[in-house]
């Protein structure tokens, strides 16, 4: 397998996002061991100042491919120009952050490789010259550590696993490539805009997550108190979504996204094992339910037996007491 490692960089309106400055921290990492270099490829439109916040993060070169075609992400168009990137570093290794977008994208640029591509990865390790990647398989209940006999792999890294400390004092290259917008068949005309102050739980810190539990739409009211004063991002169960309670970016679980912040709280969860494979990786879990024998309870690092509707707004009054003193 070559040595070299390219970073696949995720950015919006100019802003690099959380997980790919994990990824870059996670592939300098692989690289001091394996001996090869860095770099990193800037996708979109009006990037020049992005490229340019990344020359100092130890990365040794950053392509840039610009167009107003690829300021929306589009799977075909982003997966080109990652692919004109991975030609040009002569990259073995490519590593996306696992957000949703990097989801879509990273088995698509596999595709387009012939590459092995192991998806949301915790953990990567180099032995006899080899990156060994772990991985969670069966909605979690086990870690699987895997190599790859091909000549390219791409990785999926998983959001908040790696740490994010990528300054330093180098100073990469910027190189730009090209990028065919007559080749792309299918482009993105529109974006909504998320709520103003909304929260993305791929990238949040701490989550607090509402099931079925909640009892209504209405009944997020509490938990979005509760978030506003951890400065957390609002989570939901399939269930919820599925009821329309709230929106599906809002999802955590199997078929939603796959979190791993430092705090989740989880209320009225009962802890289907869809939604434990997207957020049993969390460093702490409280867990809130009037259920002892929610299952949600034996993932939990410390369980309240309770209705949410008395404990939520309590922990609220309590956590903000003690913030105002301290």
């Amino acid at each position: 397998m070559k040595t070299g490692i390219l970073i696949v960089i995720e950015q919006r309106g100019g802003e690099v996002k959380r997980a790919s400055l994990e990824a870059i921290a996670a592939g300098l990492g692989v690289a001091e061991k394996l001996g090869g270099g860095v770099s990193a490829v800037v996708i979109g439109n009006d990037i020049a100042a992005t490229a340019a916040t990344l020359s100092g993060t130890g990365v040794e070169k950053i392509y840039t491919v610009e167009g107003t075609h690829l300021e929306a992400y589009s799977t075909e168009g982003w997966c080109k120009a990652a692919t004109a990137a991975a030609e040009a570093s002569d990259a073995g290794i490519l590593m996306v952050g696992a957000t949703t977008l990097g989801r879509d994208l990273a088995p698509a640029l596999a595709a387009a490789l012939e590459a092995g591509y192991a998806s949301d990865c915790t953990g990567l390790d180099v032995e006899n010259g080899n990156l060994f990647v772990t991985r969670p398989v069966y909605a979690g209940k086990a870690n699987a550590r895997v190599t790859c006999t091909a000549d390219i792999l791409v990785v999926g890294t998983r959001p908040n696993v790696f740490p994010a400390n990528v300054q330093n004092d180098g100073t990469g290259t910027i190189e730009s490539l090209a990028a065919d917008a007559a080749e792309i068949r299918a482009q993105v005309t529109g974006i909504a805009a998320a709520t103003k102050g909304t929260k993305d739980v791929s990238e949040a810190d701490a989550i607090v997550a509402g099931g079925r539990g909640v009892g209504s739409a209405e009944g997020f009211a509490v938990l979005e108190k509760l978030a506003e004063v951890l400065d957390a991002a609002v989570g939901a169960s399939r269930a919820v979504v599925d009821l329309g309670w709230r929106p599906h970016s809002d999802q955590v679980g199997q078929t939603g996204k796959v979190v791993a912040p430092t705090l989740y709280i989880a209320c009225g969860v009962s802890g289907a094992i869809q939604h434990l494979a997207g957020m049993r990786t969390s460093k702490v879990i409280v867990a809130i339910n009037k259920d002892a024998t929610a299952p949600i309870f034996k993932v939990a690092d410390y369980g309240i037996e309770g209705d949410l509707h008395e404990v939520v707004p309590a922990l609220t009054e309590a956590l903000q007491t003690v913030m105002q003193q301290g």
